[in-house]
């Protein structure tokens, strides 16, 4: 599938797109309490709440789940702003639809299973309700494109993605690593794709959301997902990146919305030359690895010939430690020379594992 189509198809009355409310709906106090904040300022276009919650291990709080349902509706009809929650089964979406729920989002833990997502957009199918799509747990763009194009396949055309970080075995900065250039690829194959970012699940931490929020519009992605609560500290689930409802506005208020494009023209102007020399300077770049693959092929044919094995361990070690003390010299970013020529080192091998095949068939 080429295209997802997508538009902006929520009437907003300010941009970026908000989303908040606690990670659970716990009580109907507590559901009535935070709609009726967020409703003050206007701030917020939707709110969130889950009903089920899909937890890593048994007897943990799983979520109150349909008799929240009417808690959310009311308090809909009551302060106007629209409740969404999680769905991970066709059962969850049948209670939701027939509660007269109008916003679903699909979590990381179902995203990662396409039957799972499937039975969902089967449910879904013939219905106009938005359906947001979050990120899978694994780094995996492809699951998350064909989560997409499921929900499109079964005629759902009000399609959201939410960023929430990606799970790692690493020791995290943030809960869930964000990987950036993940989202941000889905976003340049499909442009009128709406993304989201959640900060709450990326962070894991209140500490780190200002920054993981402010980096979010920084990007250019369309909204924030955020969780708040009347009282984190007594949050019946994850409590602690949840920020404190009383001070939700301030929160929003320290965020800076940068500018699409430049507006003055001389800005624009120097801007473009930069971007010349960019270019200039990429092309350069790609002149200098053509003709170092040139060279590479002609050591492979030279161990071919000779009889020696593509890949020598000594080399390879000799080469990134040289490049990484020249990076460090330069002050050049270690994490992306190292990436940079793995990639380079991975195609070396591949072209001379190539050329070693070709003289075994002549």
């Amino acid at each position: 599938m080429e295209t997802i189509p997508t538009s902006s198809w929520l009437n907003r009355k300010a941009s970026p797109l908000i989303i908040a409310g606690p990670c659970s709906a716990e009580s109907e106090e507590q559901i009535m309490r935070v709609a009726e904040t967020l409703a003050e300022r206007g701030r917020v276009q939707l709110l969130r709440a889950g009903v089920w919650k899909p937890r890593t291990r048994p007897n943990s709080f799983e979520g109150v789940g349909r008799k929240a349902l009417p808690w959310l509706i009311k308090a809909e009809k009551e302060y106007g702003i629209p409740f969404m929650i999680e769905v991970a089964n066709e059962e969850h979406v049948k209670a939701a639809l027939d509660a007269g729920i109008k916003h679903v989002w699909i979590g990381a833990r179902t995203t990662v299973n396409p039957f799972s997502v499937q039975s969902i957009a089967d449910e879904l199918q013939g219905t106009d309700i938005p359906v947001f799509v979050k990120n899978p747990l694994n780094p995996d763009l492809q699951l998350w494109i064909g989560a997409l194009e499921r929900l499109h396949v079964a005629g759902i055309r009000k399609l959201v993605a939410i960023h929430r970080g990606f799970s790692t075995y690493q020791e995290p900065t943030y809960r869930n690593s964000p990987n950036w250039e993940i989202p941000i690829e889905l976003k340049t194959k499909f442009p009128n794709l709406e993304v989201v970012v959640d900060p709450s699940h990326i962070g894991g931490k209140r500490s780190l959301l200002k920054e993981i929020s402010q980096k979010a519009l920084d990007l250019g992605f369309d909204g924030l997902m955020i969780e708040t609560h009347p009282n984190p500290d007594e949050a019946l689930s994850d409590p602690k990146q949840q920020i404190f409802l009383d001070k939700f506005e301030s929160f929003i208020d320290q965020l800076e919305e940068k500018q699409h494009h430049f507006e003055d023209s001389v800005a624009l102007n120097q801007l473009e030359q930069l971007r010349r020399l960019i270019d200039e300077l990429d092309h350069g770049l790609m002149e200098g690895l053509k003709r170092r693959l040139e060279i590479v092929e002609q050591i492979g044919n030279y161990k071919a010939e000779h009889g020696v094995i593509v890949f020598q361990l000594e080399r390879w070690r000799s080469i990134i430690e040289d490049r990484m003390k020249f990076a460090e010299d330069q002050n050049i970013d270690p994490e992306l020379v190292h990436g940079l020529w793995n990639e380079i080192h991975k195609a070396s091998i591949r072209l001379q594992t190539d050329v070693v095949n070709r003289k075994l068939s002549d």
